[in-house]
């Protein structure tokens, strides 16, 4: 469906008719032609149109009725939608450039400099004439060849924002081990394969059909069984994957954390995995493997001790599964009734006491759990949708029909997929931005959550609510999609936060399948000429590029260009202007410089350079006046240009330099120095690392959004004001203060916040009286994690 891409544009249109906006507006449109002065009056008229076509839309949906004819004019509606998204961005920034500038004259001077592909107000006013006129005829032409949905059978729409008072708040729609059912016999099997007297390795096989739950018994068998084994490793081998990375997971694992592979090259991980597993019981866990080559690969390194060491591979070919010996072979089946009844109940009805299906429902669950076919990935996301929706007959048979429909007319989709393709269709619109978004990163992928956040924002998909900041609401967003079974948590925090998601592969795949139908993204991948990118299509994500990027991507439409292939094939192409981007991140790319060009990128929202080598940016990148993130992360960069402090939209600046990769030494990150005006970009809420100094110490206070600080090269004498300026941060909660040297005092004696931090990290010679001060007095007890470095402290303060 194309009501994203028009609820995106709705937005667009929102902010440009917004007050400030249009007082900004006014007398720059006063002094143009009746057509340019007819600007606000169009962009309301089309915006009308397209709140009754988001809703016409909506209504085809609900009712499930498609044609090609329908399908055609939906795709007619997704291209003028990203038209007059394109129009009103450009319209929102020369606005704004005009107010910036201050006199008509100035204007002037300034739009005759810019790139002639920027368009002036009359070429706005001329497409926006042209859009107004072609959704009239697209208005026309639906009335025209949709008159047969006037005769088909309505059904209700539920409305969100009651039914999500039927929640759970803090409920995750995944299977938690206490609902674990089914696998009994399954988890047995599997315990007895590890724990048997044969001391000789033994590898075991695990298989069945995607989605039938093969990791989910290895999981459970993996936390409960897993400490009886002195070491262990979980890892996911995806189809495109590299060996080198594998065994670095695998070292890890086994190794510890603290622990870092670094540039390791093939010959020094084997050597060194061999040494770690010679004399250890261990048990490694190969997860959703697809070809048998990796295997024998693998096993180079996989030591036979004589200990009972066990490896477990989780897959769905059968041909892999061979590898394991017959007695050693595990074929996980679907669900027996009885237990798909159980699992379905337990997400349709979590607020009933013991889950019981009221008898008037029974018929109907029956019917929906039958078409589940046993697979418990559909029974969690079909039981999760219809616990949000009302529970009375009339909607589960509308819901049956409904999916009756999709299983047998949509031959896209396989059958689990057909199920999921209903869970995006219920998702509230807010989410389904937000979803399709997740699939443009690669199979078994680990998801950020800060990074996800960060891009969701940039792209213009969260809303402001209240007083709730866009990080806070994305992050709602972010649990709601969990909660949903559309994404499931990879790993979370000391805190149990969320750290990282990942999309399972079905639900993957059938977001890039909705993804490429809408022209929402495109994945790229060099070696797949199936997967070519669309001349429509707004982002784009680079999984693999051996022979450059194609000539067909139209780069002047793109909205996101986000690569995960590191190759010099990549190096230039941003260099191509695509005017209307949002989101450019480069993340590993050899470069060392970035063309002065990037200042005309004047929608670009984030922009990512981590671990390039990239030494210094060119001023023009101080004429990014919409810029809310610039990531370097692991760079070269240690000083920003002259007039860094226009950027007053920017939420997020990281920027660190890495010195020393052994991390021993007291500056093993070198921090940027910080420029004129910096205490001015009152929005900020993450920095780091930053260089103290006297001037932007006393005028730190003014960054009172912000939550994540790091300052280093603090000297004693900068220490009395800094703790002032600490507490004027209501919002801070984590914390890192570094001293300039070891030996350097660090008197934060009278350290204090008016809110509780969460981490704190103090590198250097501490004060006597820091755990006296009043942070520590009144708010120490509330921390989560605190870390000290180089403290030199005489007594021990862990009873502190």
């Amino acid at each position: 469906m194309a009501e994203i891409a028009v609820l995106l544009v709705l937005k667009k249109i929102a902010i440009a008719l917004a007050g400030e906006t249009l007082s900004f507006a006014k007398p720059l449109l006063a002094k143009k032609s009746e057509l340019v002065a007819a600007l606000p009056d169009d962009m309301k008229l089309i915006s009308n149109e397209l709140e009754l076509i988001r809703a016409f839309l909506k209504e085809i949906g609900r009712k499930g009725w498609k044609s090609e004819v329908i399908e055609t004019w939906i795709g007619q509606v997704r291209r003028l939608a990203y038209d007059m998204e394109d129009n009103v961005d450009h319209f929102i920034y020369v606005v704004g450039k005009h107010n910036e500038i201050g006199s008509w004259w100035d204007y002037m001077k300034k739009i005759a400099k810019k790139p002639q592909r920027l368009f002036s107000l009359d070429e706005i006013a001329g497409e926006i004439k042209r859009i107004k006129q072609e959704l009239k005829q697209l208005s026309e032409s639906r009335d025209r060849w949709t008159k047969p949905l006037d005769g088909g059978t309505d059904i209700p729409a539920g409305s969100y924002k009651t039914e999500k008072e039927i929640y759970l708040p803090g409920h995750d729609y995944s299977i938690s081990d206490e609902e674990l059912v089914g696998i009994d016999k399954n988890k047995q099997t599997l315990i007895s394969s590890l724990t048997f007297e044969d001391p000789s390795l033994r590898i075991i096989a695990v298989w069945g059909m995607g989605g039938i739950g093969k990791s989910t018994l290895v999981n459970n068998v993996y936390k409960n069984e897993g400490s009886n084994f002195d070491c262990r490793a979980w890892v996911s081998i995806s189809q495109s994957y590299e060996l080198e990375d594998i065994w670095k997971k695998m070292l890890t694992d086994l190794v510890g954390k603290e622990f870092d592979p670094g540039t390791m090259d093939s010959a020094e991980l084997r050597v060194k995995l061999i040494n770690s597993l010679d004399k250890k019981r261990y048990l490694i866990i190969l997860d959703d493997v697809w070809m048998a080559d990796v295997l024998f690969r693998i096993k180079e390194v996989l030591v036979d001790n004589g200990l009972g060491s066990r490896v477990i591979i989780t897959t769905r070919i059968e041909e892999v599964a061979s590898i394991a010996e017959d007695s050693c072979k595990i074929k996980v089946e679907p669900l027996g009734v009885h237990d798909s009844w159980h699992v379905f109940c337990r997400k349709a009805f979590p607020k009933v006491e013991n889950h019981i299906c009221p008898p008037e429902l029974h018929q109907c669950g029956i019917n929906i759990v039958e078409k589940c076919d046993g697979l418990p990935l559909a029974l969690v996301a079909i039981g999760s949708i219809l616990s949000l929706r009302p529970k009375n007959v009339n909607e589960w048979k509308l819901f049956y029909d409904q999916l009756i429909w999709e299983l047998h007319n949509n031959k896209n989709l396989n059958h689990v997929e057909k199920i999921i393709n209903l869970s995006y269709k219920y998702l509230p619109d807010y989410l389904k931005n937000c979803f399709l978004y997740c699939a443009m990163f690669p199979e078994d992928y680990l998801i950020h959550r800060k990074r996800l956040i960060r891009l969701w924002i940039a792209e213009g998909f969260i809303e402001q609510k209240g007083t709730c900041s866009l990080e806070d609401i994305a992050e709602s967003y972010l649990r709601e999609l969990v909660r949903r079974s559309m994404l499931h948590v990879a790993q979370r925090n000391s805190f149990g936060r969320i750290k990282c998601i990942q999309m399972h592969d079905l639900v993957r795949e059938l977001a890039i399948f909705q993804s490429k139908r809408e022209g929402f993204s495109t994945t790229y991948d060099g070696n797949n000429e199936a997967m070519l990118v669309g001349s429509d299509s707004r982002r784009v994500a680079v999984l693999q590029c051996n022979k450059g990027i194609p000539s067909n991507i139209d780069a002047s439409r793109l909205r996101t260009f986000i690569t995960f292939d590191t190759s010099r094939e990549l190096s230039s192409w941003y260099s191509s202007k695509p005017k209307y981007l949002a989101v450019l991140d480069l993340s590993g790319l050899p470069i060392e410089t970035v063309p002065s060009s990037i200042g005309e990128l004047f929608n670009l929202r984030l922009l990512c350079l981590d671990d390039t080598k990239v030494k210094e940016l060119p001023k023009s990148i101080t004429k990014l006046q919409n810029l809310q993130t610039l990531s370097l992360e692991n760079a070269e960069l240690v000083k920003l240009p002259e007039g860094f402090s226009k950027l007053k939209k920017l939420r997020h600046l990281l920027v660190s330099r890495l010195q020393d990769v052994t991390y021993n030494s007291f500056k093993s990150w070198e921090a940027v120095e910080p420029f004129k005006g910096l205490w001015s970009l009152i929005e900020l809420q993450t920095l780091y690392a930053i260089k103290a100094s006297e001037v932007f110490v006393a005028k730190l206070g003014n960054l009172s959004q912000l939550r994540s600080l790091i300052i280093c090269d603090v000297r004693s004498s900068y220490c009395a004001q800094l703790c002032g300026s600490l507490s004027k941060m209501c919002q801070l909660s984590r914390l890192t203060i570094r001293a300039c040297d070891e030996d350097e005092l660090l008197q934060l004696d009278d350290l204090t916040f008016p809110n509780p931090l969460q981490i704190l990290s103090l590198n250097g010679r501490l004060s006597e009286g820091t755990f006296t001060s009043p942070f520590f007095l009144n708010h120490g007890n509330m921390l989560l994690r605190l870390m000290l470095f180089y403290s030199h402290l005489s007594e021990n303060p862990v009873p502190l």
